[in-house]
């Protein structure tokens, strides 16, 4: 259930790679209990800050706060309480290849508990499961899975640890629309069954009209619009219109109110 209870703060992020400006006081709130999207065109800085919140990259400036707690300056000791009560999915899955499915999942479980093998992998196939892969999936290798299945295997990893809050990096990226779709309804059913709180980057308009609470647009350096799809297709900034008035933002609208 969705609060008012914000469990990302970011505020007036400044970043900069040498003379280019990437991030100009960007400031957003990431309510609990919603998902959250980050859009924008091509080197808006989308996966920029998403990188700065999990603390893989550092900006020049500015806030971030993960659970009420400033992460900005933190060194790997300190941020590891907050960075278990978080998973991510990364863009292409970022999967062990030389690890099966099982044990890719596992992992995080062996780095972070101290539960035995049996009890690791009867909780690595409850996560497999619950992102709708087979049982006999977790025998494979990433490279025998298909783009689909390997993305609800980086999901079911991402969930190893029963995270609070997820981060989901392109989600959808590189599926057919079949598995897309899919991952759209899987992602919205994970959030309400677990209560999880989802921040995601993505340039998939299907994605954010059937799952999206709120959604922040990127460009120019900044945050141009904060809203619900609806108020946002509603806004007048230029970028803003194109990106839900093109060809492809009204075919999502249109398939969207029809399956209503």
């Amino acid at each position: 259930m969705m609060t008012t209870e914000p469990i990302v703060e970011v505020s007036n992020i400044c970043t900069r790679f040498g003379a280019a400006v990437v991030h100009e006081n960007v400031s957003l709130t990431v309510r609990r209990g919603e998902i959250f999207a980050l859009v924008g065109g091509s080197g808006c800085g989308k996966s920029t800050l998403l990188r700065e919140i999990i603390l893989l990259q550092s900006p020049q400036s500015g806030s971030i706060r993960v659970f009420g707690q400033e992460v900005l300056g933190l060194d790997d000791e300190a941020a590891l309480p907050l960075r278990r009560r978080w998973g991510v999915m990364f863009e292409r899955g970022a999967l062990f290849s030389s690890l099966t499915v099982l044990e890719n999942v596992g992992l995080p479980l062996r780095e972070h508990t101290d539960l035995d093998d049996d009890m690791i992998n009867q909780l690595a196939a409850l996560k497999i499961a619950l992102t709708g892969l087979p049982p006999s999936a977790g025998a494979k290798f990433p490279n025998e899975l298909s783009g689909g299945m390997r993305k609800r295997a980086a999901l079911a990893r991402a969930l190893a640890l029963e995270p609070e809050l997820v981060f989901l990096d392109e989600p959808t990226a590189g599926l057919d629309p079949l598995s897309a779709s899919g991952f759209d309804e899987l992602v919205r059913n994970l959030k309400e069954s677990l209560g999880l709180t989802i921040m995601m980057v993505t340039h998939d308009l299907d994605l954010l009209w059937r799952v999206a609470d709120r959604v922040a647009v990127l460009g120019e350096n900044r945050v141009l619009g904060i809203g619900t799809m609806a108020e946002l297709a509603q806004a007048e900034h230029p970028i803003i219109r194109e990106y839900f008035y093109g060809a492809r933002g009204r075919a999502a609208w249109e398939q969207t109110w029809k399956q209503k």
